[in-house]
């Protein structure tokens, strides 16, 4: 799956933190949370369309505290540092 979006809440800590993942296989949209840093609990909703799953990501952000960051420009260029190698 590719990755299309990938934000940050700017907290640290297992108890503050939450992520979340914008990702497609070209067909699905799969929108993934996270609570808490690399262990933390985990939830999916998957979406038939970029739209629905956009606003599922705005949901998650506006109901979780912090001062969300965008991280999609910077995965994207990792990925490409990592494909060229």
């Amino acid at each position: 799956m590719e990755v299309h979006g990938r934000w940050w809440n700017r907290a640290w800590g297992s108890i503050a933190r939450r992520d979340i993942w914008l990702v497609s296989d070209g067909r699905l949209w799969r929108v993934r949370g996270r609570l808490g840093g690399d262990g933390g609990r985990e939830v999916f909703y998957d979406f038939p369309d970029e739209g629905s799953a956009r606003a599922m990501v705005d949901r998650m952000m506006k109901t979780s505290a912090g001062a969300w960051r965008d991280l999609t420009a910077a995965v994207r260029q990792e990925s490409e540092r990592r494909r060229l190698g």
